[in-house]
């Protein structure tokens, strides 16, 4: 009688979480995939274009000229693209959060993007040694309402003449029958991949509390250390920290964690 191939890849046996909305979280899925993993999907945060269209069209518009333009996410490159071209003056510097909004800056044909290479946060960001000086400096900052302040905050403080251009917005995804069924009936061990406080609060409000006391006894994979603190409090026990939000540095600490299990 033949032998049952087992199935191989350093994630094989796991069920991974993927909580990113379902429109940026494909090529996720897909590494985790290649790597040997399970995918559950809990959408439970969906990406909306502003509903304020004619402002944001005529705030893109004026940040053509900005000194610094500055984009939170891939997600505010592709929905500031369907607005309007990404068209700006030589003399305007453009930054990125990271390398996959950088990327993203990059296929639209916007060059020489300016982005932190070790810490791909609004910490990095801000820790640029072009975004210190800005007094009096036009500075566009193109994302979504609800997000993190630190960002907004401290180019203000640095007397930056800050715009905040809004291009999409955050709303609940209720998740669907077949995706609780899903998690409640994942094997495990349980990898929960979060890169968002408002995707953990989420969870929390939609979640029956056995399926979120299923998750909190996993592994949660986290993209800072203020993502952490949260978790903790909300009863995470195997909290581990990724080097950036990206899917190379979450699916390898994923990995690490699960290696750990696993001892």
């Amino acid at each position: 009688m033949a032998r049952l191939l087992e199935p191989a890849g350093p994630l094989a046996g796991a069920s991974v979480i993927v909580t990113r909305p379902a429109a940026s979280a494909a090529p996720l899925k897909r590494r985790i995939r290649t790597l040997g993993g399970s995918v559950i999907a809990l959408p439970v945060i969906a990406l909306r274009r502003t509903p304020d269209i004619v402002a944001a069209q005529t705030a893109l518009r004026q940040a053509r000229d900005a000194d610094i333009v500055v984009f939170v996410s891939p997600a505010a490159v592709k929905f500031a693209v369907a607005l309007r071209p990404l068209r700006f003056a030589r003399a305007t510097r453009v930054c990125a959060i990271g390398a996959a909004t950088a990327r993203a800056l990059t296929r639209r044909g916007v060059r020489n993007v300016l982005f932190p290479r070790e810490r791909q946060d609004s910490e990095g960001l801000l820790a640029l040694p072009e975004l210190q000086n800005l007094r009096g400096r036009r500075v566009a900052l193109i994302g979504a309402p609800d997000g993190r302040d630190l960002l907004a905050q401290t180019l203000r403080g640095r007397r930056a003449r800050l715009s905040e251009i809004h291009v999409y917005r955050r709303v609940p995804a209720r998740l669907s029958a077949r995706q609780r069924a899903a998690l409640e009936q994942a094997p495990r061990p349980l990898l929960t991949l979060l890169t968002s406080a408002q995707t953990l609060a989420a969870l929390r409000a939609q979640l029956p509390l056995t399926l979120f006391a299923r998750l909190a006894e996993g592994e949660l994979i986290v993209s800072s250390e203020r993502l952490a603190e949260a978790a903790r409090h909300s009863l995470f026990g195997n909290v581990h920290i990724a080097a950036s939000p990206l899917p190379h540095d979450l699916l390898a600490t994923a990995q690490q964690a699960l290696a750990r299990h696993r001892l």
